[in-house]
């Protein structure tokens, strides 16, 4: 491992008005450091729809002083004696998950499912346990991230580290419930929402080998670019009064990426055929809306959600970008525009992932 000679600092959320492009660069305690850990030296850090809701507590009360961003990739600078896999001068990133108990009898853990164990650790806005490090864990709108290894990853030499980085997130959120529930060939498969979470959506189901990629949106606003993801069919739910019927029984996975609390469930469930699914995995600050248990019972179609992706599930997505040639359509900046950024991500003029490029924060702004 080498000396520690450098200091972590980063763009913090003081309160929520953080949100609102107030967000203010300064030094933090980074966790104790233990022989598992890796230090990275931040190159790229995506920004994601978590980073908002976290900056102005949408979802909970958030743990402020807060450094947010979970889509990190950089240069392994430091390396435990315990850690296997990586050493000095790797190209590694992290997701939204940073730790997990990892003990044996945890089913979770001892069964692939880590980002499911009582005891997570999300990158950013999160503690702890004493048993590996104590202290509180800070994201990637920063210079230096220190995270333990079992969620550190190489990233493949074919992938550029701007795209790597909203995989990390952003990619996997969708990849996992794609391919855990049967996305492939023979598959038709829709995708609700055209955002930084539904392209990916069009991008793995299109790489998976899906006979049939719908984008479903509320207008038509993004019906090109969702072609070029790989779309072969779009819906546009607002401009089309029928089109539950007329798109009824027509597939047999939904993954919705939208976190808005007012999407029409009813109308998306009349959608799946016999034995179909509708994952959920955006993420609203309120409840999404009722429905009819008939619209389950009908057809025997299930609802579920799905949350992050486990690391075998990281290090699969990413074999298989590299192996397919994944492409997200990525939006760069300066770390110095960081705030700019975010109040452009609550804009959504996002197309469709802004990505952090550290230039040493020069003109914090």
């Amino acid at each position: 491992m080498s000396s520690t000679d450098y200091k972590f600092e980063g763009w913090m959320g003081l309160d929520p008005k953080a949100v609102d492009g107030k967000m203010k660069w300064q030094s933090y305690e980074p966790k104790t450091w233990t022989e598992t850990d890796v230090d990275i030296k931040i190159t790229h850090c995506g920004i994601c729809g978590s980073d908002i809701h976290t900056l102005r507590s949408g979802w909970a009360p958030t743990l402020y002083p807060c450094c947010v961003g979970h889509e990190i990739v950089g240069e392994a600078v430091k390396v435990g004696s315990q850690v296997k896999g990586i050493k000095l001068g790797d190209r590694v990133g992290v997701g939204a998950q940073s730790d997990s108990c990892l003990k044996p009898e945890c089913g979770e853990c001892s069964s692939g499912l880590e980002q499911y164990c009582g005891s997570m650790v999300g990158t950013y806005n999160a503690q702890y346990p004493e048993a590996h490090g104590a202290g509180k864990s800070y994201g990637g709108y920063a210079n230096y991230c220190r995270a333990p290894s079992h969620f550190v990853f190489k990233i493949p030499d074919a992938i550029p580290s701007e795209d790597a980085a909203p995989m990390l997130c952003g990619g996997i959120t969708v990849f996992s419930p794609l391919s855990k529930n049967g996305a492939g060939p023979g598959k038709k498969v829709g995708i609700v929402g055209i955002g930084g979470l539904g392209h990916f959506g069009l991008l793995y189901a299109k790489a998976l080998g899906c006979d049939e990629v719908v984008a479903i949106s509320r207008t038509s606003a993004k019906k090109a670019d969702a072609i070029k993801m790989g779309a072969s069919r779009f819906i546009a739910t607002d401009e089309d009064p029928d089109w539950a019927t007329d798109h009824a029984l027509s597939l047999d996975l939904i993954v919705s990426t939208v976190s808005s609390p007012h999407i029409p469930l009813e109308q998306y469930l009349q959608l799946l055929r016999v034995n179909g699914q509708l994952i959920q995995v955006g993420a609203p600050e309120d409840r999404v809306p009722p429905f009819n248990a008939f619209s389950l019972i009908h057809s025997g179609v299930k609802m579920g959600g799905s949350c992050i992706g486990s690391p075998d599930e990281i290090r699969h997505m990413l074999r298989l970008s590299a192996e397919k040639g994944v492409k997200p359509w990525v939006q760069t900046r300066g770390m110095g525009e960081a705030n700019r950024a975010v109040v452009d991500m609550v804009a959504n003029r996002a197309r469709y992932r802004y990505v952090l490029i550290n230039d040493e924060v020069d003109g914090k702004a």
